[in-house]
């Protein structure tokens, strides 16, 4: 049993294979649910599993990027509008 594990871990993941994961990935919901799955679980190639732990890190940091520009356009926006004798909190 852990010759064969030893030998899956070891060949490179095909193609066809990654060509149907990006493939999965680019459905909103259920790439995003594969993202957990591949990434967490222990029957998934270790290259694989890497790949989805990295893109979640970067789904995150982007989406902390978009909130802070968003904090940021919404708070100019507000002091636009105060300036202009408009909205106060």
């Amino acid at each position: 049993m852990n010759a064969q594990l030893a030998e899956r871990e070891s060949a490179p993941v095909s193609l066809g294979d990654w060509f149907v994961t990006l493939l999965i990935l680019w459905i909103p919901l259920v790439g995003l649910i594969m993202l957990f799955v591949w990434g967490f679980s222990d029957g998934t190639h270790p290259s694989k599993r890497n790949f989805c732990r990295a893109y979640l890190i970067w789904m995150l940091i982007g989406t902390a990027v978009f909130v802070l520009f968003l904090i940021m356009g919404g708070m100019a926006a507000l002091m636009s509008s105060r300036a202009m004798g408009g909205a106060t909190l």
